[in-house]
């Protein structure tokens, strides 16, 4: 008994030493080393200690969370022009709409969920010769991606999953 004793406090020991290294494999670092504003200093309704978040935070995504903009050499868009945005769901794979709308000639964010558990969905959306105008980021569900789109011209446009082209709909830019 005396030795499983020992043999347990060995391997608790050897536990901590290994997970108190100085060459840890990650580290968190917050994502701004912002002061938060107090209610007074800012002069806002939110309760002391939160905040609210502004626009522009809201707007831009992380690149790991995005997909590319448009063809190539394009411009992302800005944070400002990128605040119009549309939702779509991927689930039994099938899109949960068939309908999008969008402001014609502005930029704008497609947030997609994949809910659909070890299944790759993306979104691509094609003109009306069946060229690709975007095509999204390919990924593995239950997951979201926020996509930066360019500004589509007005008219209606395709967009369907890469992965499955049974999953279709209509996006028009107006």
């Amino acid at each position: 008994m005396r030795s499983i004793r020992l043999l347990v406090a060995g391997l608790t020991i050897a536990a901590v030493a290994a997970c108190t290294t100085s060459t840890a494999g990650w580290t968190y670092a917050p994502a701004s080393a912002s002061p938060i504003p107090s209610a007074e200093a800012s002069g806002s309704a939110a309760p002391s200690g939160s905040v609210a978040p502004s626009a522009a935070a809201s707007a831009t995504a992380s690149p790991a969370s995005s997909a590319s903009a448009g063809p190539a050499g394009s411009a992302a868009p800005s944070a400002s022009a990128a605040a119009a945005g549309v939702e779509l769901s991927a689930q039994n794979i099938a899109f949960d709409k068939t309908t999008l709308s969008v402001p014609a000639g502005a930029a704008f964010q497609l947030v997609f969920h994949n809910n659909d558990a070890g299944i790759p969905h993306n979104v691509e959306i094609k003109d009306g010769s069946g060229a690709d105008v975007f095509k999204g980021e390919i990924f593995s569900g239950v997951d979201s991606r926020t996509y930066d789109v360019s500004s589509l011209p007005a008219g209606t446009y395709k967009f369907a999953c890469s992965v499955h082209p049974n999953m279709v709909g209509e996006l028009t830019a107006q």
